[in-house]
């Protein structure tokens, strides 16, 4: 059982404007508390509506240690459950996107429609009753084409953020998108290095030299990319209205969205900033319109330019491990190999994410060192490091709070206890050449 107390006490020693005591980073306790507090009462981005493009699609994904099954049924209709049998508890559906009429458990074949309601249960007593046995719903949204679900009984307010996302991915007709590729990277490095390290662009200059063609990684240091006075961005601003695109910037307690110019004569987020599809997904024909980052704690960004979207997601499947999952959509009527090269397509991101990747696991080990002490973040280079971090602290103390029933002032730790912890063991890394390529921004 959790000591949740301790945890709280662990959060509330974390000094203002610094990094996170070691123990947040290293204790197993602390994963399962975050599986819980943070990924548990938070909404994640599952995926797209282009994933599950037509009635009678499924799109299966994990969150933490819960499986997550999301339908689009006979209507059109877009629903989420715990994928999870109500028999025996066996996961109903494989992940990943299929199309199907039903979902049937493979253990024992329970069958449920695309709403959740069971329809068949072999071999069961007279006094069964299927209304009784439906598929567990989750909480889910639909913005623009992406798919959000909560699993949290009372889910957090979500207007707010539909009022900011909307308008400014909604010209990205992500509805009429497809999936062009999808992988997935292990990192040996706990998923809140991840985050912290997905959050900033203080590294860019010195780790990412494919990146920094393309990508404003000198703006992208401070709160929001725009430089005020600056012709450049005031061009940029003045072509996108001119475009009818939004630009924000939109900043809420657990997202933010803002449009911004890439380098000068830049047009995607590739290696020679040239587009990576001939197909845009951008309504019109102005392939000059920067990149829409959207972002949402605690696990996702995404960029959307003309021609493509990229998806990064960051998911704890151990106290030193986290999977990392991107996808790139392009246009649903663009042509692999006319249009587009995957290889081309991913290119950029994938040499990224292998240096992010080396960046985050030197990161852990330095974490796990009995020196480590919690060191300060740049106010400026690591605004949304800080805010990310600010965040996660926040969730942690509400959710002790309202599960001890206790006020939300700072906890001591107890007597004799340290917010030192020693690491658990890592697995060898693998070699680059072992490793499904990912993404980061």
């Amino acid at each position: 059982m959790l000591d949740l107390n301790r945890i709280g006490a662990l959060v509330s020693a974390r000094r203002p404007g610094h990094s996170l005591p070691q123990a947040l980073y290293n204790d197993p306790d602390v994963l399962e508390f975050d599986l819980q507090a943070i990924f548990g009462r938070s909404w994640i981005l599952a995926g797209f509506t282009c994933e599950i493009p037509r009635p009678r699609g499924v799109l299966a994904l994990d969150i933490g240690r819960s499986p997550v099954v999301i339908t689009r049924d006979r209507e059109g209709v877009v629903r989420a459950f715990h994928n999870s049998c109500r028999h025996r508890g066996a996961q109903v559906c494989a992940e990943g996107p299929s199309a199907r009429a039903r979902l049937t458990c493979p253990y024992h074949q329970w069958v449920y429609d695309l709403d959740g309601k069971l329809v068949h249960a072999r071999h069961m007593q007279e006094s069964f009753d299927p209304a009784e046995h439906a598929l567990k719903p989750v909480h889910v949204e639909v913005v623009a084409g992406a798919i959000f679900v909560c699993l949290a009984e009372n889910p957090p307010a979500f207007d707010r953020f539909r009022a900011d996302l909307e308008p400014l991915l909604a010209p990205h007709r992500l509805e009429e998108a497809k999936l062009a590729h999808r992988n997935t990277l292990v990192e040996k490095g706990n998923w809140k290095l991840v985050m912290e390290n997905a959050r900033e662009c203080y590294h860019c200059a010195s780790g990412h030299p494919e990146l920094c063609l393309t990508f404003p990684v000198e703006e992208a240091n401070g709160e929001h990319f725009a430089t005020e006075g600056d012709p450049r961005h005031e061009a940029f601003a003045a072509r996108l209205e001119a475009a009818g695109l939004p630009k924000g910037p939109h900043v809420g307690p657990w997202w933010q969205v803002e449009r911004f110019p890439l380098k000068e004569g830049q047009l995607s987020l590739t290696i020679d900033g040239k587009l990576a599809c001939n197909k845009l997904m951008i309504g019109g024909d102005e392939p000059d319109v920067g990149s829409l980052r959207w972002a949402i704690e605690p696990h996702s960004f995404c960029h959307s330019t003309a021609d493509t979207t990229v998806y990064f997601s960051a998911m704890p499947t151990a106290t030193g491990e986290t999977i990392v999952t991107c996808k790139w959509l392009v246009h649903k009527d663009a042509i692999e190999g006319v249009d587009y090269d995957v290889e081309r397509l991913i290119e950029l991101w994938n040499v990224t994410n292998m240096q992010d990747r080396d960046l985050v696991e030197n990161n852990q080990r330095g974490v796990n060192s009995v020196g480590y002490t919690p060191g300060p973040y740049s106010e400026s280079d690591e605004s949304y490091v800080l805010r990310f971090v600010d965040w996660y602290c926040d969730k942690a103390l509400d959710f002790v709070a309202e599960t001890t029933g206790t006020d939300r002032r700072p906890i001591a730790l107890p007597e004799g206890a340290t917010a030192v912890v020693e690491a658990p063991p890592l697995a060898a890394v693998p070699a680059a050449a072992d490793l499904q390529p990912g993404t980061r921004a």
